[in-house]
């Protein structure tokens, strides 16, 4: 946590009369932004505080750092009623209202559960909060993390309500979908459940309450299973594309009319902050005898080398400039965390002559190249992250290797 602040001594002073309803701990990230504005949306004044310095004084300016729809409007409206606050400071922490920690479990060198983020997010917020408040997880953690923080809380001799109610929107509608969809809410004791679904309750059209270890396999096993659902059509798309079926035209076969196959999804590439993470969290959980998520792992990560080694199979790639379109680690957002778009540009420097790299959204990549510049300039081309903004694109003439079907039907498609 910071212990620096972007807000001067003169607000500082204001700032500890002021009453804050809600204080969400990262709150300038992905989650905490939606999460943030939907309550003030609702009245609740807010607090960010997030280490992200550069970030938060673009959020006081009237700026989304990223993409999400309904924002923009969202923080307008907001700062000119005055019911945002932003700080980098622990010790800005009110010692009332909801306090909300969008920090997860991250995965170590090893794939196992680190708690140490959390650990230390919990202790550097301890100080600041008085006895009886509330502190809600709200990112994805290992099972059992939120009764693990409850009994590190106590041991400190503190009395605070703690609860887990997971995120479990898709990154870039954030707002639309809070507002839409159930939110699953646990706490430790029946007063923190109770102060947590009150919260929740002002913003979620449904509760739906459960046990802490409930509520942590819920949202764990909802990504799990997505990205398993994805490893399986990853598997069929190079089964079929080694006996020279057309993966996309099997599946449309399938799912014609016929309900029972309507969710299978498309090929493509599997990646992002959350889904290996939390696979390889319940791997871990499962003391490594989670075939099937490894099983996903291996096909979901090998789809980035099997596109290489297709590409090398066709071309000399020793010969060869290599267009990359998409960079993001999924399609429509800036986002590029996890992205396989870069396993797949490290691949390709191994064997390419070049690579080059182009995307429509993503702003913090210096080695980008404008999208013609890339065509242009590319002897074969990959389509990474099928971007809406390249429906219609004039590839000229171009091969272009497409595991997710988008260009199906154009000319080239290797």
């Amino acid at each position: 946590m910071a212990q620096s602040s972007i807000i001067g001594e003169a607000a500082q002073r204001s700032l500890k009369k002021t009453a804050v309803d809600v204080t969400v701990v990262g709150g300038a990230g992905h989650v905490g932004i939606p999460l943030a504005l939907s309550f003030a949306a609702k009245g609740l004044r807010v607090m960010i505080n997030d280490l992200n310095e550069k970030t938060l004084e673009q959020l006081q300016a009237g700026i989304v750092p990223f993409t999400e729809a309904g924002a923009e409007k969202l923080l307008h409206e907001s700062l000119v009623r005055d019911l945002l606050v932003f700080t980098t400071r622990n010790s800005d922490i009110p010692s009332s209202g909801a306090v909300i920690l969008t920090i997860g479990t991250p995965v170590d060198e090893f794939l196992n559960p680190s708690l140490k983020v959390v650990r230390e997010c919990v202790d550097a917020v301890l100080p600041h909060m008085a006895d009886g408040q509330l502190l809600v997880l709200r990112s994805t953690v290992y099972p059992g993390t939120t009764d693990w923080v409850a009994g590190h809380i106590q041991r400190q001799g503190r009395n605070i309500q703690v609860a887990f109610c997971p995120e479990r929107v898709v990154q870039g509608y954030g707002i639309q979908e809070l507002g839409s969809m159930p939110q699953i809410v646990s706490g430790c004791t029946p007063e923190a459940e109770a102060a947590a679904a009150t919260l929740f309750g002002l913003i979620a059209p449904d509760i739906v309450r459960v046990k802490p270890i409930e509520a942590e396999f819920a949202k764990i096993f909802c990504n799990t299973y997505r990205y398993i659902e994805f490893a399986a059509s990853n598997q069929f798309y190079m089964i079929a594309r080694s006996a020279g079926a057309d993966y996309n035209a099997i599946l449309e076969a399938m799912k014609r009319n016929y309900p029972r196959a309507a969710r299978i999804p498309g090929a493509g590439f599997s990646a992002g902050p959350c889904l290996f993470k939390d696979t390889m969290q319940l791997a871990a959980f499962a003391r490594n005898q989670f075939a099937l998520g490894h099983a996903a792992m291996l096909v979901n990560e090998g789809l980035v080398l099997y596109v290489v080694d297709e590409l090398r199979r066709l071309h000399d790639l020793s010969q060869c400039t290599v267009g990359v379109l998409g960079m993001a680690f999924k399609p429509d957002v800036d986002d590029i965390r996890a992205s396989l778009s870069y396993k797949l540009k490290r691949a390709l420097t191994m064997h390419a002559r070049r690579v080059m790299t182009t995307d429509p959204l993503v702003q913090c990549d210096p080695d980008l190249h404008p999208l013609d510049e890339v065509i242009e300039n590319s002897d074969v081309l990959v389509l990474a992250t099928p971007h809406t903004a390249y429906l219609g694109l004039d590839l000229r003439g171009k091969p272009v290797f497409d595991v997710w079907g988008f260009f199906r039907g154009g000319e080239n498609v290797l």
